[in-house]
């Protein structure tokens, strides 16, 4: 059978899996893969984000975080103003509606994404790696000095956003919806690396000036990719705030940066379902192996050493490979 009509059918399995996963779980006696599955999901969307630009567009970013937690402070604050009842700057109202927090969400990080691009893709390098971090590092700093808004302690969400039609404090909901909320992201980014702007990107990152000399604006293209990526990490972290019921900076720092690169690597960086094969296998190996001892990011180290390596090219790579595939 040919290999192109394997892969529809792997990933309608796949799909299957992850629908049946909190039945298949409570039928284990182990709901809490539930919640587990549900983190995996949402970082998977993060480290997704994060290798849009750099698996695809050859940016190695250090700043992701700063989406990612602008994310969470936007469920955050808007929650906070609304239980308050008062206005944010006296002009934007609070709410707890998801449907209204995610466009918020995208509107906000897209425009942070925006402004940091702008600046930071002047440079290359090196220096685009600094300058990312040092922006990330600002809001970090930023958030802690908000006292208003918990500063170190961060900002408690007493009840997730709530959906229509649907009890959002059920974590089997919740997961669904993620699920759901996944799937739309997958499939998006799927058309847009698929697309001619995905077809610039990698040749940007293979050969920038031979794409600039064939008329190509470089700068606007990897503009719009860091615009793209920081929103999808922005919808990530609206997600998992809303799944904690918490936001604090530690959403913003570098550390967090280095988790999603981690994720990346792990999955398979320039793929397209890599990152979220990393991103479970990254949440799975920081369950057991912390469920062993408190120094499991040694570990880890260890397993992200060998993958890679060994895999040439992750986790997805080293499973194309045993199905007799090329990766």
């Amino acid at each position: 059978m040919d290999k192109s009509i394997n892969k529809p059918f792997l990933l309608a399995g796949v799909l299957i899996v992850l629908v049946a996963l909190p039945f298949l779980a409570n039928a284990a006696g182990y709901p809490a893969l539930t919640s587990l599955a549900t983190r995996a999901l949402i970082y998977g969307i993060a480290a997704a984000s994060l290798n849009l630009v750099l698996g695809y567009g050859g940016m190695v970013s250090f700043g992701h975080a700063a989406f990612f937690g602008l994310g969470g402070y936007v469920v955050g604050i808007l929650y906070q103003h609304y239980t308050q009842d008062d206005m944010l700057l006296g002009l934007i109202p609070g709410t707890n509606q998801l449907l209204v927090t995610l466009p918020a969400t995208l509107l906000v990080s897209g425009l942070a994404a925006a402004l940091i691009g702008a600046l930071s893709l002047r440079t290359g390098g090196v220096q685009f790696i600094m300058i990312t971090l040092a922006f990330a590092q600002m809001l970090f700093f930023l958030f802690v000095s908000l006292k208003t808004y918990g500063g170190d302690d961060g900002l408690i969400i007493r009840r997730a956003n709530e959906l229509p039609g649907l009890n959002m404090r059920d974590k089997q909901t919740i997961y669904y919806v993620y699920l759901a909320i996944a799937a739309i992201f997958f499939f998006l980014l799927w058309r847009i690396v698929n697309s001619r702007f995905g077809n610039v990107l990698v040749g940007l990152r293979q050969n920038e000036r031979r794409m600039a000399a064939l008329g190509l604006p470089a700068y606007r293209y990897k503009l719009a990719a860091f615009v793209i990526s920081g929103m999808g990490a922005g919808l990530a972290g609206c997600l998992m705030a809303n799944f904690l019921r918490f936001a604090s900076p530690d959403m913003v720092h570098w550390t967090k940066s280095g988790e999603l690169m981690v994720m990346v690597v792990l999955g398979g960086v320039g793929t397209l379902f890599g990152p979220l094969i990393g991103a479970a296998a990254y949440t799975i190996l920081e369950a057991v192996l912390a469920s062993w001892t408190e120094y499991w990011q040694l570990g880890l180290g260890f397993i992200l050493l060998f993958v890679v390596l060994y895999t040439h090219g992750g986790i997805q790579a080293l499973f194309a490979r045993i199905g007799g595939r090329r990766p």
